[in-house]
């Protein structure tokens, strides 16, 4: 009865959380790959990988202090 809505809410929210995450992941990777594919990288694009990265690395912490579980990998911070 009481609660009952914030859970519904919580769990919805988590699974947008967790798609966001998912984007978030594809495009660090497409940057990261776009990086190290251009022979001649400049400033602009290393922005926009490191912006991408802090992108996914907010979203993960957000996952990660909300308990949210899924498909996610903490491995993926080693590279």
């Amino acid at each position: 009865m009481f609660g009952r809505k914030r859970h519904i809410l919580r769990s919805t929210y988590d699974e947008f959380l967790l798609d966001a995450i998912d984007d978030a992941k594809m495009i660090w990777d497409h940057a990261r790959q776009t990086e190290k594919a251009v022979y001649d990288a400049d400033e602009e694009l290393t922005a926009e990988t490191k912006l991408a990265r802090a992108k996914y690395e907010f979203l993960y912490r957000e996952a990660k202090l909300r308990k949210v579980h899924g498909h996610m990998q903490s491995s993926v911070f080693g590279k």
